[in-house]
């Protein structure tokens, strides 16, 4: 056996070797991974990952903790959450706080690279999670923070370097986030420019990134756009796309509960995450006792047809999409836009429609909740399926009929499942179990990513040894 000083010794000469100073910064200015260029920022970030790639998982495992602990800091969750929701003028300063929380402390890290062994009469073989390389990951204007965070330290912990592309309308927090974080890995004695960026972000940079020959994979946190884009490039792509989740309550479901559920979750960062609730379907049955109770939990309903259809012409474009100037804005302020003043404990915005209304058929991004009745729950379910357009992301559900939670289930083939509880029980860390992410990838099948998403699968085999049984 070799002791770890033989073993350090060895990696130290083969990084020699190869030509590389570990000693040294890879750009020797103070840039904490911001670069005029993408193709500074690319280089930059390969002569890293030749770094990186070499260190142990005991050194990844030191350098993921210390992005956890810099975000972690109140001072920093609270200055970065304010940041975002300044210059973006999306969502909620408090549900920022959470969401940043979450990403830190609930992502996983090396821990999720679990290894697959075999053995018999041939000997053993290992399955092992190994880095890709290069990763290139596009992050959205609505969670610009937390999807760098989670991303950094599933990422980082998969023994990848990365580099952000930013939406340009959240240029200034997504640079302080990965100015904190390198600074952070610095302190822990980590290679220089594990995470990269551009000075000013574009499409252009974007484009540039998704082509570039050093990064091996792309990861999109947004729209269907961006997702069929690197979907496009021949290389490995993740792509975690749009949802439009649908809630189902039928008459065998604890109703006031169901009720206060769905503001909660419908209302969390003004309806930013896509995992949130965009329409209702609701058995007849018990309807009235649903709405009546949202109204006492911080609904506003709108019954005037002509009222609802002067909201649609307010929020949407002429694609039948959103104003981007209303998403992630307040239930307080969209309503004051059309003459109606309330107070801030209005969350959300119900209203009765059909099933083929634009608000039911369109992912809106804001506190607007279109309720549909039904006969059944069997009516409910068929609604709900047409409803989430096939983005398979996010659906919930409420009852207690086993059966039927089962058979929505089957037929919506979401990513994410939610029974009886707000949709962030989903994304795990907030009343529910598991882990958290905010990059859901649904198009792509990754589901939930973590750090074994960002990792290729990698097998090495001794023949006629290690079987001891």
């Amino acid at each position: 056996m070799y002791d770890e000083d033989f073993i350090q010794e060895t990696i130290k000469q083969v990084i020699k070797e190869m030509g590389i100073n570990i000693n040294s910064n890879i750009v020797e200015e103070n840039n904490y991974g911001i670069f005029e260029t993408m193709d500074e920022a690319a280089e930059a970030s390969d002569k890293a990952w030749n770094i990186y790639h070499m260190c142990s998982m005991e050194e990844r495992k030191k350098y993921v903790d210390a992005i956890r602990e810099v975000v972690l800091k109140k001072e920093n969750l609270s200055l970065m959450s304010k940041m975002t929701v300044e210059e973006t003028g999306i969502g909620n300063y408090e549900d920022k706080v959470i969401k940043n929380r979450l990403a830190a402390a609930k992502s996983p890290g090396i821990e999720d690279l679990t290894t697959e062994a075999i053995t018999g009469d041939q000997g053993m073989m290992i399955t092992e999670y190994c880095p890709f390389g290069v990763i290139g990951a596009i992050c959205p204007t609505t969670n610009p923070t937390e999807t760098i965070i989670c991303n950094a330290i599933g990422m980082l912990s998969g023994g990848n370097t990365v580099i952000f592309s930013p939406h340009p309308r959240s240029t200034k927090t997504s640079h302080y986030i990965i100015k904190l974080l390198n600074e952070a890995l610095k302190e822990a004695g980590a290679p220089s420019n594990l995470i990269t960026t551009v000075k000013e972000p574009s499409i252009e940079n974007t484009n540039k990134m998704m082509n570039h020959p050093k990064v091996r994979m792309l990861v999109a946190t947004g729209g269907p756009g961006i997702v069929k884009t690197v979907m496009s490039t021949g290389k490995k792509a993740i792509g975690a796309g749009a949802g439009n989740p649908p809630v189902v309550v039928d008459e065998t479901a604890d109703v006031i509960k169901a009720a206060k559920d769905i503001i909660a979750g419908c209302s969390f960062d003004n309806n930013v995450p896509c995992t949130a609730e965009k329409e209702v379907f609701v058995v007849e049955k018990v309807a009235d006792l649903l709405i009546n109770t949202m109204k006492e939990n911080g609904a506003y309903e709108i019954n005037n047809p002509i009222i609802i259809e002067k909201l649609w012409k307010l929020v949407s474009n002429e694609k039948n999409g959103t104003k981007v100037e209303f998403v992630g804005k307040s239930a307080k302020h969209i309503l004051s836009k059309i003459g109606i003043e309330v107070d801030d404990s209005i969350k959300v915005i119900i209203m009765e429609t059909s099933k083929r209304h634009s608000f039911v058929k369109n992912e809106m991004l804001m506190p607007i909740l279109p309720i549909v009745r039904v006969p059944d729950v069997d009516a409910g379910i068929d609604c709900a399926v047409i409803a989430e357009n096939g983005n398979r992301h996010t659906a919930i559900m409420h009852s207690t009929n086993v059966v039927k939670l089962s058979k929505m289930a089957k037929l919506i083939q979401a990513t994410i499942f939610v029974k009886n509880a707000p949709s962030y029980a989903g994304i795990g860390g907030k009343g529910g179990m598991g882990y958290a992410t905010f990059t859901i990838a649904g198009p792509t099948g990754e589901g939930l990513t973590s750090a074994k998403s960002f990792c290729r699968k990698r097998r090495c085999v001794i023949s006629d040894s290690l079987h001891i049984r």
